[in-house]
């Protein structure tokens, strides 16, 4: 196996367990949830501070918020950790902050909602990550781009402007990251969101956000956290996170290859979107779990809850047909990695490896007629064994009768033909386990 890298200049975070859980979620919510239309919609739809406020702030009453319920959604899923959004561009806080008045103790809410939540995910055995982001649209020192926000068009923005001092959000910024990193215990991922620098000036980066001072103050208050990579920072970030699409191989930096998480969404929104409709199937999120973990890497998969804090009924759905997958299949996705390269993978199937256990897991997209032909002088050599994995039932190692053979001659390739049950067994994707010698 090629090794893998995180950093080295700004210290690194321990990625041990991150590269053993491979599953988690991503909890996209704050008052975005109760126009219901994209955590965006501010941007969106160019909606000044006084007129978010006065519909979403004074209205945020999350009655039915349970974090315990969430817990135990992510962790019967089969999930190991989770990221919340503990503010978003929107600038609104879900923990009470000494530094802001912009928090949910301040709404209808009147509670701290983040300090239940990672509670009630620790009780049921995920590890925590903080969300945060860079951006901030209601920050009275936010220096406003012509970019990205709602007033990035607004003919009075440089007036706007005058006054505001980036190096004092940027304080505003470190403080708040600061008291997520002391009053929460053991915070294991920090999940920064995101630069934009432009060749003129006009974007925001590093400088902008003061990172290197951040990553050093991080550093030192909690040095194994796992940082990303979006602070205009190389060499800053433990996992390289790439965003709304599926990697086609183990991504590589300088020719190494990295710890990677995929973050993803059910739709085609990361907040609660009452009307958006393109719903990812339960079949197609497992493949795609399956599929990260074949190139050595993590899923992210997010969730929107409402705005009196519940999860969509169609994300309960398919937390729920993961986990039914999980409860039997989870042997070929805890702790495993890409397959070695002597083992070819499949036609329509993917591999994942275990390198403690040595097997090897052939995940079948496709079921096949009768047999599964394992090609390669490794299969042959190795494999000692093969059940299928959800019932421990054996798969036999055999291929065409003589007299079939005789009437479709196939050459002197090296193969290890598997003889399948006809019907395609009653799981969302079969998984064949190999035990290899």
């Amino acid at each position: 196996m090629k090794k893998t890298i995180t950093t080295s200049a700004f210290g690194k975070g321990d990625t041990t367990w991150f590269v053993r859980a491979r599953f988690g979620l991503f909890i996209h919510w704050g008052l975005y949830a109760l126009p219901a239309r994209h955590e965006w919609v501010k941007a969106n739809e160019k909606i000044p501070n006084e007129v978010y406020d006065a519909k979403y702030f004074a209205h945020f009453d999350p009655d039915l918020y349970d974090p315990n319920q969430w817990a135990a959604a992510a962790a019967h899923a089969g999930m190991k950790y989770f990221v919340v959004t503990t503010k978003h561009h929107e600038g609104f806080c879900l923990w009470d902050s000494k530094l802001t008045d912009y928090k949910a103790t301040n709404t209808p809410a009147k509670r701290d909602l983040l300090k239940p939540m990672v509670k009630a995910f620790r009780e049921h055995g995920l590890r925590t990550g903080f969300y945060h982001s860079l951006i901030d649209w209601h920050h009275p020192h936010y220096v406003l781009d012509p970019h990205i926000g709602p007033y990035r068009d607004h003919p009075d923005r440089e007036k706007m402007n005058i006054g505001r001092d980036q190096k004092k959000y940027a304080a505003y910024l470190h403080g708040q990251v600061r008291e997520l990193l002391t009053q929460f215990g053991p915070v294991d991922i920090l999940w920064f969101d995101f630069s934009y620098p432009k060749p003129d000036g006009t974007g925001k980066g590093r400088d902008d956000w003061q990172s290197a001072k951040l990553v050093k103050m991080i550093r030192r208050l909690q040095p194994k956290v796992i940082l990303d990579d979006r602070l205009d920072l190389p060499g800053s970030g433990d996992i390289n996170t790439p965003e709304q699409f599926q990697p086609r191989e183990w991504p590589t930096v300088n020719g190494q290859r990295v710890v990677w998480e995929a973050c993803q969404t059910f739709s085609g929104s990361w907040g609660y979107h009452r009307d958006e409709m393109t719903w990812r199937s339960t079949d197609e999120l497992i493949r795609t779990l399956i599929d990260c973990v074949s190139k050595g890497g993590n899923l992210l998969l997010n969730v929107g809850p409402t705005g009196r804090g519940e999860f969509d009924y169609r994300a309960l759905d398919r937390l729920r047909g993961i986990g039914e997958w999980m409860h039997h299949h989870s042997r070929s996705i805890y702790g495993c990695t890409q397959a070695p390269d002597e083992f070819p993978c499949p036609r329509d199937c993917r591999l994942t490896y275990n390198p403690d256990t040595k097997r090897l897991y052939v995940h079948v997209f496709a079921w096949p007629y009768k047999h599964l032909y394992l090609d390669g002088q490794a299969y042959v050599d190795r494999v000692e064994y093969a059940q299928l994995l959800h019932d421990a039932s054996e798969v036999r190692i055999r291929g065409l009768e003589n007299w079939q053979a005789q009437r479709t001659p196939r050459g002197a390739k090296p193969e290890l033909p598997l003889l399948l049950p006809q019907v395609k067994p009653n799981v969302t994707i079969p998984v064949i386990e190999l035990f290899l010698k």
